[in-house]
C-alpha cells in the first residue's frame, strides 16, 4: 500500500504544472495533501512522507536549488530528530531561487509553511476533539498554506527578483515549532555542508510565514509582525490596497507558528493568516470546506508582498517588539474560554468569537461561535486589542454581563469567570 501511495502521489506532483488556472492547482493540492490517504502528515509517519515527497518534486520540477550539498536525491531535505522519550526522524523541505541584482542576491527572503499535521489526533496531541481518534486533515491548517507557497515558487521562478527567495516548507510545526527552530539553528552555525543558502541567519532579510490561509471571510487577511520592522505597516498596507483586500495589522511577530522562531534570532517577520474556525484542529478539517477563492486573493496579496520585500533598496531594519500575548498574558487573571477572530472580517462594529469552547465560562453563559462581542462589563469592545485590554481588568470569581450579537438579535449573556489561564 506505501509503494502504491508513493507512486500515486509522484504521479500527482508530475501531474500538478498541466493544470491552466492556479486556482485549480491550489484546489488539487490541498485535496492531496489532505486526503484521508496521508493520515493526517504527522512527522515521522508515511503521510509525512508522502507530502514531503510530493513537496520536493513540484520544488525540482521547477529546478530549484537544492541546499545540501552532494545530496541529490535529499537535496531539498534539511533533516532532524526530536523528542526524548520517543525520536522522530523528519525534515523541511528547503529550495533557493537566486536574485539576478548581483548585490542584492545575497540577501533571501524566506516565504514559508508548515505541512505537517496532528495524524489520528488523540490525547495530548492538540486535537479539539481528544476522545477521537480518526484523520486530523489538516486541509487549511496547513495544506492551505503549502498550496499557495508552491504557485508563488512557481510564479516567482519565471518573473525573478533582485534578492533570492527561500522557499521553506517546516516540519514538526505543531509539535511546538520544532522544524522551523531547527532550521534556525543550523543556519547560525558555520556548515560546509549547506548550499546556495546564505552563511549565516543574517543573511535572511525578511520572513513571510502563511499559516491558515483558506477561510478567508469578507475579503480580510490578518497581518502580523507589520511592527518588527519600521517599513512593514505601511508596505503591508499598500500591497492591500493594490490588491483591493482587507488586512488587519498586529504590530508583534510572535504567535503559534513558524514566524516565532525568526523573530526570535532578530529577523524582521510578516505572519499572513485568515484566522480560526470551528473545524480548526479536528477531524472535520476537509478540503470541502476550504475557500479557494480566499486563496486567490491571499496568494494575489503574497504575490505583490514578496515582490516588494524582495526588491527593496535597502533590507528592512528590524524593531524588536514585545509580544502582546506574553504581555496581555501576564496581567490576565481570567480567560473567556474562546478563540476570537484575529483578522477584523466582521463589517459589524464588535470582535467575533470564532471558536467557543465547550465547558469553558462563555460556552456555560450561552455564549455561540459566531456570536460577535460588542461590549464587556459595560465597556466597548471593537476590536482584539481592546478584547485583551478588557480580558486584562477583570477578576476571577466575578460574574459580568457580556453583550453580544446574534444575527439581528442583541443578547445580554452573565459569565462566571473563573482563575484560569487564557
Amino acid at each position: 500500500m506505501k509503494g502504491r501511495l508513493f507512486i500515486l502521489s509522484l504521479a500527482f506532483a508530475l501531474a500538478i504544472p498541466t493544470f491552466a488556472q492556479k486556482q485549480d492547482d491550489m484546489r488539487q493540492t490541498v485535496e492531496y495533501l489532505a486526503s484521508q490517504e496521508l493520515g493526517g502528515r504527522y512527522p515521522g509517519s508515511a503521510g509525512d512522507t508522502l507530502a514531503s515527497e510530493f513537496i520536493k518534486y513540484q520544488l525540482r520540477g521547477l529546478k530549484l536549488k537544492r541546499i545540501v550539498k552532494g545530496k541529490k536525491k535529499l537535496g531539498y531535505f534539511h533533516n532532524f530528530t526530536y523528542g526524548k522519550t520517543e525520536q522522530r526522524h523528519t525534515h523541511n523541505i528547503i529550495a533557493v531561487l537566486p536574485g539576478k541584482d548581483k548585490k542584492l542576491k545575497h540577501e533571501y527572503i524566506l516565504v514559508g509553511s508548515h505541512y505537517d499535521h496532528l495524524g489520528m489526533g488523540g490525547k495530548d496531541s492538540g486535537s479539539r476533539r481528544p476522545d477521537t481518534l480518526a484523520v486530523h486533515p489538516g486541509a487549511d491548517d496547513n495544506a492551505s498554506g503549502d498550496a499557495v507557497v508552491l504557485e508563488l515558487a512557481k510564479h516567482f521562478k519565471k518573473a525573478r527578483q533582485s534578492r533570492s527567495i527561500i522557499f521553506a516548507f517546516f516540519g514538526a510545526e505543531e509539535q511546538g515549532l520544532i522544524g522551523s527552530k531547527q532550521f534556525v539553528e543550523w543556519m547560525k552555525k558555520e556548515d560546509t555542508g549547506r548550499k546556495h543558502l546564505p552563511n549565516n541567519i543574517k543573511g535572511i532579510v525578511a520572513m513571510v510565514n502563511l499559516d491558515m490561509v483558506g477561510r478567508m471571510r469578507d475579503n480580510s487577511l490578518s497581518v502580523s509582525g507589520t511592527g518588527t520592522s519600521s517599513i512593514f505597516k505601511a508596505l503591508a498596507e499598500q500591497v492591500a490596497e493594490k490588491t483591493s483586500v482587507n488586512i488587519s495589522c498586529t504590530a508583534d511577530g510572535y504567535g503559534p507558528s513558524d514566524q516565532a522562531s525568526f523573530v526570535a534570532a532578530d529577523i524582521p517577520v510578516l505572519y499572513l493568516t485568515t484566522g480560526g474556525h470551528m473545524e480548526y484542529h479536528t477531524p472535520a478539517d476537509v478540503p470541502s470546506t476550504i475557500n479557494y477563492d480566499g486563496m486567490q486573493q491571499t496568494l494575489n496579496y503574497t504575490k505583490e508582498l514578496v515582490t516588494s520585500l524582495a526588491n527593496l533598496p535597502d533590507a528592512p531594519d528590524f524593531i524588536n517588539v514585545p509580544s502582546s500575548t506574553t504581555m496581555s498574558h501576564a496581567s490576565f487573571k481570567v480567560t473567556m474560554g474562546l478563540m476570537p477572530d484575529v483578522t477584523g472580517a466582521s463589517t459589524i462594529p464588535g470582535l467575533r468569537a470564532d471558536i467557543v469552547v465547550a465547558g469553558k465560562p462563555a460556552h456555560k453563559a450561552g455564549m455561540k461561535s459566531g456570536d460577535i462581542i460588542q461590549e464587556i462589563d459595560g465597556k466597548p469592545v471593537n476590536d482584539i486589542n481592546e478584547y485583551m485590554e478588557r480580558l486584562s481588568e477583570l477578576k476571577a470569581g466575578t460574574t459580568i454581563p457580556v453583550k453580544v450579537l446574534r444575527g439581528e438579535e442583541t443578547i445580554i449573556l452573565q459569565v462566571e469567570l473563573n482563575p484560569e489561564k487564557p
